[in-house]
C-alpha cells in the first residue's frame, strides 16, 4: 500500500473540505507544523517533498486511503492479456518459435487489415483480394486465414494464426487394442526396439482380425506424440534413470560450521593387495567426512566395512577434532551395529530392545541421522569418494593391480600383480591428506581454498563450539582383549607378539586382566582394566631393540636404576624401624629374680638308702640363643608387613 504523497497528489483529488487548497497554502502549514524535521516522516525524493499519511489532516487522509486502495485493485487487475490466456492455443504459441510468432503476427495484421475494410462497408472477397495484394501473399492464403479465425474469440486470433499450429495431433484410426498391445510390448525393461514390436503387432493382427492397422511409421509418431518421454524412460531404462529426470534438491553448507554435521560411508577400492600371510583381496576405506569443510576427518583402511573399523575411525576423529553435533549414515550393518548406533530409536536394522546397551555415538551425544540406501546424493562424501577412484586407485603405484569398476571395464592388465597392503595403506593415508590440502576448491564454502583451510578458518570462528572428548572416554572406542594374563613376575602384558608394562601391574601379575587398545597403532599405551571393569592402568609398549644397540642397553638400564631407587624410596616410606629397633620391640619381658631357698637350721642328712639330690644348677643365656630369637622376631615382623 503506498504511504508516501506529495502536494501535488493532494491537490490532484480536489478535496472540498481540506484546511488549505492551495501549494502555497499547503507550504505554510508544512513549515508552521514542522513536517520537515520529522524523522521517518518526511523524506526528499524525485518528485519533491514526501510525506507520510499519518502527517495528513484526518479528512485528507481518508481520501488518500480511498485512491489507493482503487490503484491496488486496478493494479492487480492489470494482468496482461497473454498471461490470462492459458487455453491450449496460448500454451502451444508460447512454446512455438520466435519465427512462427513473426509469422503470425504478420498474419494477424493481414486479417485485422481484412476486417477494417469489412466494417466499412467493403465486400469480404474484395477486401480479402485488396489486402492480399498490399501484404505481399496470396489470395488463397489469406482466405485461408480469414476462415481460420472465423469461430476463434478475438483476443485468441495470435496463436490461431501461428504456421503449425493444431489443436490437437491428428492420427488415423487405429484398432485400440492394436494400439494397447504395442505399447504394453515397447514399454518393456527388456527395451526391445520398435521394428520388432511392430512386426509381432502385425501378425497378431492378422490372426486376430484386428483392423485398421497404420503403417510403422504413423504407428511411431503416434506413440511419440501419446507417451511422454518420462513415462518411456521409467518402464524402458528404469527407476534410476526415471529419477534423474527430476532436479535433484540443493542444499546449502551456509547455516553450518565446521564439526557441526559429518557423514560416514564405506567405500571398496578397485585395487588388489596382499597381506603377508598370502591373501589378496580388495581393501576397504571407512571414512568421516565433515559436511561443511569437505575435508576427511577420520579414516580407517581394512579388509571389510566392519563395525571395529567404524569404532576407530570414529575415535581419530573426535581425538583430533572434537565431538560432532550430528553424524549421517546410511543403515549398513556396520553403522546399524548397537556397539555403534545401540540406544538410537530411529535405526532401521535389527530390533530394538529396551535392554540393549548403548552405542559409542548415543553414549557421546550425537545424533544420528539415517540416509537413504543406495542414493549418493543424500551423503556428500560419495562425491569425494570418486576423486578418489583417480588419485588412489588408478595412481602408478599400483600398475597393474587395478581392477576396474565394474566386471565390463576390467583394464588389459587386469591381474597382473597384488600391491603390498602396507605399501597401500601408506600411500592411501597420502593421497587422503592430498586431498584435504588441494587448493581450488570451488564449493560453496570453500570459494578457492582447499578444504584444510576452510576447515580451520571455521574452527577457529569464535562462534564455533565444539565438544571435546575426556581422556576417559577414549576407552569406548578402543578395542577389547577378553581375559589377558598378566605375567609374573612383573605384571607385563604380552598383545599381539607387543609387550605393555606400567608399575602398577606388579600389584596384579598372575591375575585377568582386560585391555583395550588400537590395532593399527600398537605403539600407544594400552588401557588395563580388571575384569569387573575398574580401570587399572596406562600400559605403555615395552620396545623391542637390536641385539648389539648399546645405546638402548643404557637406556634399559639407568631405567632400571630409577625404577630400583624409586622402589627402595617406597620402602623407606613404608618401614621405618629397623632390625634391631623391632626385636626390642618384640623381645619378651625380663625373666622373675629366682629367689633363693631357704633351709632350716638344723638339717639331716639325705638317707643312704634313698637317691641322691639332684644338684641345682641355673641355665645360661648364650649368644645363640640371642642369634635365633633375632631371626625370628624379624621374620615375624616381615610377615606382619605382609599382611
Amino acid at each position: 500500500m503506498r504511504e508516501w504523497f506529495t502536494i501535488a497528489d493532494v491537490l490532484e483529488l480536489g478535496i472540498e473540505n481540506a484546511p488549505v487548497s492551495t501549494k502555497k497554502g499547503w507550504n505554510g502549514l508544512i513549515v508552521r507544523a514542522g513536517w520537515r524535521d520529522l524523522d521517518g516522516k518526511a523524506r526528499q525524493g524525485k518528485r519533491g517533498w514526501e510525506y507520510h499519511i499519518s502527517l495528513w489532516p484526518l479528512e485528507v487522509r481518508g481520501q488518500l486511503m480511498r485512491v489507493t486502495a482503487q490503484e491496488m485493485i486496478r493494479e492487480r487487475a492489470l494482468v496482461t492479456e497473454t498471461d490470462q490466456r492459458t487455453g491450449p492455443l496460448w500454451d502451444v504459441f508460447k512454446a512455438t518459435s520466435q519465427r512462427n510468432r513473426d509469422a503470425a503476427a504478420e498474419r494477424l495484421a493481414a486479417v485485422e487489415a481484412v476486417a477494417a475494410r469489412v466494417k466499412t462497408g467493403a465486400r469480404k472477397g474484395e477486401a480479402i483480394t485488396e489486402q492480399a495484394a498490399v501484404s505481399g501473399v496470396s489470395t488463397r492464403s489469406l482466405q485461408r486465414w480469414w476462415d481460420s479465425v472465423r469461430d476463434v474469440p478475438h483476443a485468441d486470433w495470435l496463436p490461431a494464426l501461428a504456421p503449425g499450429y493444431r489443436p490437437t495431433a491428428v492420427f488415423g484410426p487405429c484398432h485400440p487394442e492394436a494400439l494397447a498391445t504395442i505399447k504394453a510390448d515397447f514399454l518393456r525393461p527388456e527395451k526391445p526396439s520398435f521394428n520388432a514390436c511392430f512386426r509381432r503387432l502385425k501378425k497378431l493382427a492378422e490372426a486376430k482380425g484386428w483392423s485398421p492397422i497404420p503403417s510403422s511409421r504413423a504407428m511411431r509418431r503416434r506413440l511419440a506424440a501419446e507417451v511422454e518421454q518420462s513415462v518411456v524412460a521409467t518402464r524402458r531404462e528404469g527407476r534410476d534413470m526415471a529419477k534423474a529426470l527430476y532436479p535433484a534438491q540443493l542444499r546449502v553448507k551456509d547455516g553450518l560450521h565446521a564439526m557441526q554435521v559429518v557423514n560416514m560411508d564405506g567405500h571398496r577400492f578397485d585395487v588388489m593387495v596382499k597381506k603377508p600371510d598370502g591373501k589378496v583381496f580388495r581393501p576397504v576405506l571407512t571414512a568421516l567426512q565433515d559436511v561443511y569443510s569437505g575435508k576427511f576427518v577420520g579414516w580407517r583402511i581394512d579388509e571389510t566395512e566392519n563395525k571395529v573399523a567404524v569404532r576407530l575411525a570414529i575415535g581419530d576423529m573426535i581425538e583430533r577434532y572434537g565431538i560432532p553435533e550430528h553424524i549421517v549414515l546410511d543403515n549398513g550393518r556396520s553403522f546399524a551395529s548397537k556397539w555403534i548406533t545401540g540406544g538410537q530409536k530411529s535405526r532401521f536394522r535389527f530390533k530394538i530392545r529396551d535392554d540393549e546397551p548403548d552405542g559409542l555415538l548415543t553414549l557421546l551425544g550425537v545424533k544420528v541421522h539415517w540416509a537413504k540406501p543406495y542414493s549418493g546424493q543424500s551423503k556428500p562424501i560419495e562425491r569425494a569418494f570418486r576423486d578418489l577412484c583417480d588419485d588412489i586407485a588408478r595412481h602408478p603405484m599400483f600398475h597393474g593391480a587395478y581392477t576396474g569398476n565394474s566386471p565390463t571395464t576390467k583394464p588389459d592388465n587386469y591381474g597382473a600383480r597384488a600391491v603390498d597392503y602396507e605399501t597401500f595403506r601408506r600411500a592411501a593415508h597420502g593421497c587422503l591428506l592430498e586431498h584435504n590440502a588441494r587448493a581450488g576448491r570451488n564449493t560453496g564454502t570453500a570459494k578457492g581454498r582447499s578444504f584444510d583451510a576452510t576447515f580451520e578458518a571455521s574452527m577457529n570462528d569464535d562462534a564455533t563450539v565444539v565438544r571435546r572428548a575426556a581422556p576417559a572416554q577414549r576407552a569406548l572406542w578402543l578395542l577389547t582383549a577378553e581375559a589377558i594374563t598378566a605375567r609374573k613376575p612383573s605384571g607385563e602384558i604380552h598383545l599381539m607378539g607387543n609387550r605393555y608394562w606400567s608399575e602398577t601391574m606388579i600389584q596384579h601379575a598372575g591375575k585377568k586382566v582386560c585391555v583395550r587398545f588400537d590395532p593399527d597403532n600398537l605403539s600407544l599405551p594400552v588401557e588395563v582394566f580388571a575384569m569387573d571393569g575398574v580401570k587399572l592402568a596406562d600400559a605403555q609398549a615395552v620396545e623391542a631393540v637390536n641385539f648389539l644397540d648399546a645405546e638402548a642397553a643404557h637406556r634399559h638400564e639407568r631405567a632400571r636404576r630409577d625404577f630400583l631407587k624409586k622402589q627402595k624410596e617406597l620402602a623407606a616410606m613404608h618401614v621405618t624401624m629397623t632390625p634391631e629397633e623391632l626385636a626390642r620391640v618384640y623381645a619378651p619381658a625380663m625373666a622373675d629374680p629366682v629367689e633363693e631357698p631357704v633351709y632350716p637350721t638344723v638339717t639331716r642328712l639325705a638317707s643312704a638308702k634313698g637317691p641322691a639330690a639332684p644338684a641345682h644348677e641355673r641355665a645360661e643365656w648364650s649368644d645363640e640363643d640371642e642369634a635365633a630369637f633375632i631371626n625370628v622376631t624379624s621374620l615375624m615382623g616381615r610377615k606382619l608387613m605382609r599382611d
